[in-house]
């Protein structure tokens, strides 16, 4: 996996953070930096821990599929490519309840790992590819961290619109990275 590659799946991975990272902003009583950065943070870390769990499960079941590797890829992204888009094209949720000042650190926690089932499939799927997982998942961690850093304090200025559509265009890089593994491929075969 070349740099571009781990550039943009770290990118379409940190997108779904991002979106949730801007309704948490938007559901924040003026959220100040110090708030997106802690929240940053518990993404991140969160983030980069789940492709390293998915990659040793893929791993350890990659000698079993070694023939159809490419096809497993290719199907797990484009299927979260699509669930991506799929969230990002349905209407938000209103809450008239009260804003806090501050999320809950399980609260943080919950939603990151939620964000990030998709890194941990994206994990299985790069065993089966034998890619070294640990510059990857540093990658994923480092920009779900920028992102959802910055997706907290988009979530204070623009609202939850902003959101939906980084996480559609999340999706459609999930595909064209599934799409071009798989081309690559069948092009050498």
């Amino acid at each position: 996996m070349n740099l571009a590659s781990t550039a943009l799946l770290a990118l379409a991975m940190s997108t779904d953070a991002f979106a949730a990272a801007v309704g948490k902003g938007t559901a924040l009583q003026k959220p100040r930096w110090s708030e997106a950065l802690r929240t940053g943070a518990i993404f991140g870390v969160i983030e980069a821990i789940t492709p390293l769990v998915g990659w040793a499960l893929g791993y350890a079941a990659s000698s079993y599929v070694k023939d159809w590797d490419h096809w497993i890829a290719f199907t797990l992204l484009t299927v979260l490519g699509v669930r991506m888009i799929v969230a990002a094209l349905q209407a938000p949720d209103e809450d008239d309840a009260e804003k806090p000042a501050r999320h809950g650190f399980w609260l943080l926690a919950i939603t990151g790992f939620a964000t990030s089932i998709d890194a941990m499939a994206v994990g299985v799927g790069l065993a089966f590819l034998d890619v070294n997982i640990l510059p990857v998942a540093v990658a994923i961690g480092f920009t779900t961290f920028i992102m959802v850093t910055l997706g907290v304090m988009v979530g204070r200025l623009l609202g939850n619109i902003a959101g939906r559509w980084a996480e559609a265009i999340g999706g459609i890089l999930l595909i064209g990275i599934g799409t071009a593994i798989l081309y690559e491929h069948l092009a050498v075969a």
